[in-house]
């Protein structure tokens, strides 16, 4: 080979050499440009991961109180068990975790610690909670665990529990963990996996005010995940506290009248609509919701005849049967159909048609007016009156009373009753309204529905001479109200009758405790099992102040069971005396 080849085979391949250096030494620069401008912030991003975590910690929630500072729901402190799922989910760890906690006596296998992660994970380095609820012994002795720190640590959190247990239990509600189609909702929350939220009673309702603003702690960590110093710290701030208008001493009263029976019993302000008891029978205690409830516990609450969950203040509807009567008396007065001269003989028994109605009182009540219909809550005065009426103007005179609408009462689960009339009845049970269902309906029975604080409300507009107040239960809650809409007349009537119920006629019981009460027996019709017992009245009749509503699912008589609930629930309030002799249940009466 010539020199001038050789020297030309040297040059080509150095040129080529100069080519590759300068192909490597623009690929570097294109890398160096993509990863440190273009893709900066992303890997500045993940750098931060794996160098800091953050700490989470729930705030303690806003206490809750009666009116007279007793404790209902308050915070004590305990311990969670928290890891980082960035930790958590290295090779082997799942299975070091589980058998860390499963030998000290928190049974959570790994399948159910995987669960835990999912559910809960938001970023790999965000703390997400492993176990909760530990005792300070329990953090102390899991702590001394060998393999403890590898990947676990313990965090001090704030745990509801509610003093009162069963007494307060449908008022204040109660938390439990939040659900992941609540976190949906809640997707621009505070909220966490793993937080606990209001479910029931106030602490649903008032949820947000309760709550408060949870914590954040930042802190930088090694390769092997040991905290080397705090970058941020923001402390997690208090909920709102909240002053219930309930007294907790009513409440324990009113629990230990109504007894065994299910039902409820509301005692409400007449001057401001503030609620003093609202009691739900039977109950159930709040606080395993808080600290874990066992099936044993979970099966007692979901039985279908019981129902402790169900508030039945709030969500019982129920034929208002005799109570009712004030509404079509009223409504027949208001419409011209009678004045307080008019009168009815009662012979026991009202025909329309080929139909006979009977009045309670088999031997009838002779010849009654308005007032002495009311007091001996003759079915036939108001039999002939409402066929008089018509159902249409009797529904609209419902309706100013609150009939078939919800009071606005701050507890969620409120239910509207059922005003009916021809046009509810076409469409529900496909069929026409009939006169009879119009003599039915006069007496509170038949399709009409409402809810203990509905039927309170009413009553309590009556006692105050006309406002139909928003009932209330966080004192904070200015008073509201609307006019009822019924002429002062027309209520001065009802007053008068009330007054003559519970001092000559089927409720007479309700006023030997102490207090002259006014007021209205009712039993209603139960289909599957013996009447209930009904009494609305308030007190003093002259110059009222409270009003108290009593519903006895079974309870036969009104006048002989709810009556006697009521006027010892008055004279508790007004005089703080306490009648406790047990009710013993006598014949049917109104």
């Amino acid at each position: 080979m010539s020199s001038r080849q050789v020297r030309f085979d040297i040059d080509r391949r150095i040129r080529f050499l100069q080519f590759v250096i300068l192909l490597t030494v623009a690929l570097l620069l294109i890398g160096l440009f993509f990863f440190q401008i273009i893709r900066a912030n992303e890997y500045v991003k993940l750098a931060s991961q794996n160098r800091l975590r953050i700490i989470r910690m729930s705030p303690p929630r806003g206490t809750v109180t009666d009116s007279k500072g007793a404790p209902l729901a308050v915070n004590v402190r305990t311990f969670s068990v928290n890891g980082y799922p960035i930790d958590l989910q290295r090779e082997g760890n799942i299975k070091l975790v589980s058998s860390i906690l499963m030998r000290n006596g928190i049974p959570i296998n790994e399948e159910e610690l995987k669960g835990l992660i999912e559910k809960q994970y938001s970023a790999p380095y965000r703390a997400i909670k492993v176990a909760s609820n530990l005792t300070f012994a329990q953090a102390a002795e899991l702590i001394t665990d060998k393999d403890f720190s590898e990947a676990l640590f313990l965090t001090p959190v704030w745990k509801r529990t509610y003093p009162a247990g069963n007494f307060t239990a449908h008022v204040v509600g109660y938390v439990s963990e939040i659900t992941k189609e609540e976190l949906e909702v809640r997707k621009d929350s505070s909220y966490r996996g793993g937080d606990m939220i209001g479910k029931n009673g106030i602490e649903a309702c008032y949820d947000e005010e309760l709550q408060g603003l949870p914590g954040e702690e930042v802190v930088e960590v090694d390769a092997k995940g040991r905290k080397l110093r705090d970058i941020s710290y923001s402390p997690p701030q208090k909920g709102n506290d909240a002053v219930l208008t309930i007294d907790l001493g009513v409440q324990r009263y009113a629990a230990e009248l109504i007894g065994n029976f299910r039902g409820a019993v509301i005692a409400m302000d007449v001057n401001d609509g503030s609620v003093k008891c609202l009691y739900s029978s039977p109950s159930y205690d709040p606080n395993p919701f808080t600290w874990g409830i066992s099936n044993k516990e979970w099966a007692a609450l979901t039985d279908h005849k019981e129902r402790p969950m169900m508030n039945r203040a709030i969500s019982g509807a129920y034929p208002p049967a005799s109570t009712f009567k004030i509404v079509t008396a009223s409504s027949v007065l208001e419409n011209k159909v009678v004045n307080i001269n008019t009168t009815v003989r009662c012979p026991g028994y009202f025909e329309l048609g080929d139909r006979r109605f009977r009045c309670w009182r088999r031997a009838g009540h002779g010849t009654e007016n308005v007032i002495t219909a009311l007091r001996d809550s003759c079915d036939v005065y108001f039999y002939q009156t409402s066929t008089w009426l018509g159902i249409d103007r009797l529904i609209k005179t419902g309706e100013k009373y609150g009939v078939g609408e919800k009071t606005g009462i701050d507890l969620i689960g409120e239910i509207s009753g059922t005003i009916a009339g021809p046009a509810w009845k076409k469409e529900k049970v496909k069929e026409n309204w009939y006169g009879g269902d119009t003599v039915n309906y006069s007496i509170g029975q038949g399709y009409v529905l409402m809810t203990p604080i509905q039927l309170l409300r009413a009553y309590v507009a009556v006692a105050n001479g006309g406002k139909l107040y928003k009932p209330r239960i966080n004192s904070s809650a200015k008073p509201e109200y609307r006019r009822l809409e019924i002429s002062p007349a027309t209520i001065k009537i009802m007053q008068e009758g009330l007054r003559e119920v519970a001092s000559s006629g089927t409720g007479r019981r309700a006023s030997s405790f102490g207090v002259q009460v006014a007021g209205k027996t009712g039993t209603a019709q139960n289909a599957h099992g013996e009447d209930h017992a009904w009494f609305v009245g308030y007190a003093p009749a002259d110059v009222p102040r409270y009003a108290v509503v009593v519903i006895a699912e079974a309870g036969k008589g009104g006048g002989a069971v709810a009556g006697p609930i009521v006027g010892k629930m008055l004279n508790f309030i007004i005089n703080g005396n306490k009648y406790a002799e047990p009710i013993t249940v006598k014949p049917k009466t109104e």
